[in-house]
């Protein structure tokens, strides 16, 4: 399965607009910081090809990006395989290709694989994406999104009803941590709740939140940014109690979050990222810490939206009002010791 199967509203190509994305050209700033980008997909939706070429195009544009990590999107499934062991054709070639990436280049140190957390035959599954990960395994995800009007989302999940509260699913979370591994998630901001649920009930196990718990601004979210940042901001401080749940910073200029930027003349500036999301960032990293937050990507995912170079020039912008340590966790260090990289 291509990562076409995962994004069914995907416009194919809209991640790849170079001239589109080259029309804001920013100069880089603190070239030499050292930076992990710990969430990124590769893919094939038809002609539309985000793989290695353009992933180097991306973390070669400028910043010191010096590692990465890949996070599942259901591309290259191993269809002939039984029905447990097909995503382990995703680690096997993801594992492959970061096995040519020239030194010097971005590499891809590790692997979040996805996996049915519920089955009995669990175990079976983790063991054979250990072995095809070449030592790359850090991770599953096993995403938990689930909207009541997927029809209004350009990326609707695909979590099942109660996922975060099924005991087998709890049972299989449990298990990562026993054996090293890292709990990914991707839900939305009316799940928060839920997922604070599972983060009391597995605390051996090192969740990952990704993009802020996703608020939306579609749909029947439209226009209702101010209240939903005040419930959102209120849920993370929760959240923020659970010492084993790590926040990913990034991830917040998709469409589905409804800044419309995709579909403009020209994308945002990192000042205008800065102007209408710096609130959201600077209030996980006084509810989490440095120690457990890290910025994050989100590409090609956020490429329909902002360039590679400005996203992370707005990172720093914001990064700016930190320590030199605490810059120095949230763009590397954090995501080092999170996935033991």
């Amino acid at each position: 399965m291509s990562g076409a199967g995962r994004y069914p509203r995907w416009r194919p190509g809209i991640e790849l607009r170079e001239d589109w994305l080259a029309s804001v050209s920013e100069e880089i700033i603190d070239p030499d910081r050292e930076i992990v980008d710990p969430h990124h997909h590769l893919w094939r939706h038809g002609d539309a090809v985000y793989e290695l070429d353009v992933l180097a195009k991306d973390t070669g544009s400028g910043h010191n990006v010096v590692q990465t990590i890949y996070i599942e999107c259901r591309s290259y499934y191993d269809q002939d395989a039984p029905e447990h062991l097909k995503p382990v054709g995703e680690t096997r070639r993801v594992a492959e290709m970061a096995a040519t990436v020239p030194s010097g280049s971005a590499q891809i140190a590790g692997i979040v694989a996805f996996a049915d957390l519920r089955r009995a035959d669990l175990g079976e599954t983790l063991d054979a994406h250990e072995e095809a990960g070449q030592g790359r395994l850090v991770g599953i995800r096993h995403a938990g999104a689930r909207d009541s009007d997927p029809d209004a989302l350009m990326i609707p999940g695909r979590g099942d009803a109660g996922l975060y509260a099924d005991p087998a699913f709890r049972r299989g979370v449990a298990m990562l941590g026993a054996r090293g591994l890292t709990y990914d998630t991707w839900h939305y901001h009316h799940q928060a709740e839920d997922f604070l649920a599972l983060a009391r009930a597995v605390p051996e196990t090192t969740l990952v939140l990704d993009h802020f718990g996703t608020p939306l601004g579609v749909g029947r979210f439209k226009g209702r940014r101010d209240e939903i940042f005040r419930t959102w901001r209120d849920d993370m401080a929760s959240l923020s109690g659970c010492s084993n749940v790590v926040a990913k910073l990034g991830g917040l200029s998709m469409p589905d979050n409804g800044w419309n930027w995709d579909s403009r003349d020209r994308p945002p500036s990192s000042d205008e990222m800065v102007e209408c999301q710096g609130d959201w960032y600077h209030h996980m990293i006084e509810c989490f810490g440095p120690a457990r937050c890290m910025f994050e990507s989100n590409f090609p995912v956020d490429r329909v939206s902002i360039s590679y170079p400005v996203l992370w020039n707005a990172f720093k912008k914001m990064a700016a009002r930190y320590s030199p340590e605490d810059q120095t966790r949230m763009f590397s260090e954090t995501a080092r010791q999170t996935y033991r990289i």
